[in-house]
C-alpha cells in the first residue's frame, strides 16, 4: 500500500511507484485518491469495506459472533467489534475520507505480515520487501544485530521486534496509527478469551461442541479459498482431524489427498493413513519424504522475508510438494499444522492450572491419576510442583543456547504474555504455541507455488480453544484428550488412541551429518560468529560427525543457518540500496 499527501514531488513519487509495481506483475487498485494497493502472489487478495475500514485479503464472517463488551469512552470499540464479527488473514487499512490513510489493521491471528514506514513523503505498508522497491527507494535500514541475537535465543521474542531499524511491524491483534507520535493500540488479547470462558464456566459437552464448530468453520471457510484443494495427511491426530471435518462439506473440492513417508519405523506413517482413508473412504497418495544436501544457495534462498526463513528450512520437501501439487492443479493444500500447541500437550503444568483454579480439591478430578501416568510422575510430584509454581512461576521456553556466544538473559516479556500469572502455566504455554504458530505462516518455497492453509492456527480455533481450560482440554488426563474424544465418532479408534507421533529427527541429523562441508565454514566463518552471536568454539565443537551423533542439536544448528543465511541476503539487499 502506498499512501500519499497533497506534495507534489511525494504524488509523482507515487505515480512512479504505481508504474513498477504494474511492471513487475502486480495487480493495482485505488483504495481512494490518495492511496493505492499492489497486490500479487499465487492468488491476489480481495478487499472488503466494513464501516471506515478496508480489509486486504480472506475475511469470513464469523458463525457466531461473540461480541465483547466496550465502554462508552473506548475509541477502538468498533475494531474490537470488527474483529469479534470476522475472521480470516487480512490487513485493514483506514483513510482520512478521501485522503491519506490513516491507520492500520492486523487480523490477531499474524496470517499476514504487515510492516510500515514513511519516506519521501510517503506512508508505505507491505507484507514483504521486494528487490525492485527495495533498489528504487533505497530506504535506510539497517541489521539491528542485537534483536537478532535475541531472536536466536528466544522464539517468543516480540513480533513488534524486527531484526531491521527503520520499518514498524504492526502487531497482530492491534491498530497502529500512521502519525508519528501515536502508539499502537491493542483491540484483541488472548488472555481475554481465557479470563472471559474462566467466568462463563465451560462444562465438557459445551467444550466438546465449541471446539467440533470452531473447527469445522474455520476448514470450510478456508476450503472455500481455491477452486481445487489438496490436504496433507500426515497419520497424527491433527491432520487427521482437518480431513474429518474436510469431508463433511467439501470432499468434493479435494483432489489430492497426500502423505509423506520416511524411510525409517519412526518416520512412516502410513498404516495410520490407511486407517484413516477406510474411515473416510479417501484414497491418499503416499510418496517418499523428498530429502538432499543442504546447500548455501538454498540457504539463501529462503532469507529473502522480513524475518529469517526457519518456517522455510525443509527445501526439498517443500519443492516436492510444490512439484506434485501444481502437476495435480490444486490451488492450495490444507494441513493440521498447530494443534500440537493450541490443542494442549498433557504436561504437569496442567495440573498446575487446575490447582490455581480449585486448590486441594484438584486432587480429586479422576483426571489426576491419568494425567500423572501420561507424563510419567506421580501424583505427589505433580502437587509438589504446582505448589512451587504457586511461590515462582517457572521460565518461558527458551532454545538450547549451546551454539551463542552470550546469551541476553531474560528479554523483554512478549506482550500477549505479560499478564501470565493469572493464567496458569498450562495456559501460558498455549499462548505461547499460538505466537509460535504464526511463524507457520511465513514462506516456503511450497507457499510460492500453492498456498498454504492452516486452519488450526486460524482465528475460531484459536478463540475457543484459549476459552477453555486446560485440564478439559486435556480430557482424561490426555494429550489433546479433548480434541481425541471430541472427533472420535469421525475418526478411526487407531488415530484417536495413537499414544505418539511420527518422529523425523533421523533424517533431519542425517541430512546435517551429510552436509557438514557446507554447515561448518557457513557459521564458522560467517557474519553471526564476526558480530559475535555465535561462539566459534562450541560452533567447531558441535559440528562434527562424532558430536552430532550423540547429541546435536539438530534444531539449533538449522536455525542458526536460516539466520546466517538472512543476514548475508539482507546485507547485500540493503548495500545495493545505498
Amino acid at each position: 500500500m502506498v499512501s500519499r499527501g497533497r506534495d507534489p514531488a511525494a504524488m509523482a513519487l507515487s505515480e512512479h511507484l504505481r508504474h513498477l509495481a504494474h511492471s513487475n506483475g502486480l495487480a493495482v487498485a485505488e483504495l481512494n485518491p490518495c492511496v493505492w494497493l499492489a497486490v500479487g502472489g499465487p492468488r491476489a487478495p480481495s478487499t472488503l469495506a466494513v464501516g471506515p475500514w478496508r480489509l486486504i485479503g480472506d475475511v469470513f464472517n464469523r458463525a457466531s459472533p461473540d461480541l465483547p463488551t466496550t465502554r462508552d469512552d473506548d475509541h477502538y470499540a468498533y475494531e474490537r467489534k470488527l474483529l469479534a464479527r470476522f475472521w480470516g488473514r487480512f490487513i485493514g487499512v483506514r483513510c482520512s475520507g478521501d485522503g491519506p490513510a490513516s491507520h492500520l489493521l492486523r487480523d490477531p491471528s499474524g496470517a499476514l505480515p504487515c510492516i510500515s514506514w514513511t519516506q519521501h513523503g510517503l506512508t508505505l505498508a507491505a507484507s514483504n520487501m521486494p528487490q525492485w522497491l527495495i533498489q528504487h527507494l533505497r530506504p535506510p535500514w539497517r541489521i539491528n544485530f542485537q534483536r537478532l541475537a535475541a531472536a536466536l535465543q528466544d522464539p517468543l521474542s516480540a513480533p513488534g521486534d524486527l531484526p531491521l531499524d527503520g520499518p514498524m511491524e504492526v502487531f497482530p491483534g492491534t491498530v497502529q496509527p500512521l502519525s508519528s507520535d501515536s502508539p499502537a493500540v491493542e483491540v484483541w488479547r488472548p488472555s481475554d478469551l481465557v479470563l472471559r470462558g474462566r467466568r462463563r464456566g465451560i462444562d465438557r459437552e459445551g467444550a466438546v461442541a465449541l471446539l467440533r464448530s470452531s473447527v469445522d468453520e474455520t476448514v470450510h471457510g478456508l476450503a472455500s479459498i481455491a477452486p481445487s484443494l489438496a490436504a496433507e495427511v500426515s497419520g497424527g491426530l491433527d491432520s487427521s482431524i482437518v480431513a474429518s471435518s474436510l469431508v463433511q462439506r467439501n470432499r468434493d473440492r479435494v483432489t489430492l489427498w497426500l502423505n509423506a513417508h520416511g524411510p525409517t519405523p519412526e518416520s512412516d506413517e502410513r498404516f495410520w493413513v490407511t486407517a484413516l482413508a477406510d474411515r473416510l473412504g479417501i484414497a491418499p497418495k503416499s510418496v517418499p519424504l523428498a530429502d538432499g544436501l543442504i546447500t548455501e544457495a538454498t540457504l539463501e534462498r529462503i532469507s529473502g522475508d522480513l524475518r529469517p526463513g526457519v518456517n522455510a528450512l525443509d527445501v526439498h520437501h517443500d519443492l516436492d510438494w510444490a512439484r506434485r501439487l501444481t502437476e495435480a492443479d490444486c490451488a492450495a493444500v490444507m494441513t493440521g499444522k498447530g494443534g500440537d500447541s493450541v490443542l494442549v500437550p498433557a504436561t504437569p503444568d496442567v495440573f498446575t492450572d487446575l490447582w490455581m483454579e480449585k486448590g486441594f480439591r484438584a486432587l480429586l478430578s479422576p483426571d489426576v491419576p491419568r494425567l500423572a501416568v501420561s507424563t510419567e510422575v506421580s501424583v505427589w510430584t505433580l502437587y509438589q510442583s504446582a505448589r512451587r509454581h504457586h511461590r515462582a512461576p517457572g521460565p518461558l521456553p527458551r532454545r538450547d543456547p549451546a551454539l551463542l556466544a552470550a546469551t541476553t538473559g531474560e528479554g523483554p516479556v512478549h506482550p500477549w504474555l505479560e499478564d501470565r500469572a493469572l493464567l496458569g502455566p498450562a495456559k501460558t504455554l498455549q499462548i505461547a504455541g499460538v505466537i509460535d504458530n504464526m511463524t507457520r505462516h511465513a514462506p516456503s518455497l511450497q507457499s510460492e507455488a500453492v498456498e498454504v492453509l492452516h486452519p488450526l492456527c486460524s482465528l475460531p480455533v484459536i478463540e475457543a480453544c484459549l476459552a477453555i481450560p486446560a485440564p478439559l482440554m486435556t480430557l482424561g488426563g490426555r494429550d489433546r484428550g479433548l480434541a481425541r474424544h471430541a472427533f472420535a465418532d469421525r475418526l478411526p479408534a487407531a488415530v484417536v488412541q495413537r499414544p505418539s507421533k511420527g518422529d523425523l529427527t533421523w533424517l533431519y541429523g542425517r541430512r546435517i551429518l551429510k552436509s557438514l562441508d557446507v554447515l561448518r565454514p557457513w557459521l564458522l566463518d560467517g557474519r553471526l560468529a564476526a558480530e559475535g552471536i555465535l561462539d566459534r568454539a562450541a560452533v567447531d565443537a558441535r559440528l562434527t560427525r562424532e558430536s552430532l551423533t550423540w547429541r546435536g542439536p539438530y534444531a539449533e544448528i538449522m536455525v542458526a543457518a536460516a539466520f546466517e543465511g538472512w543476514v548475508r541476503v539482507w546485507e547485500r539487499r540493503l548495500s545495493a540500496g545505498d
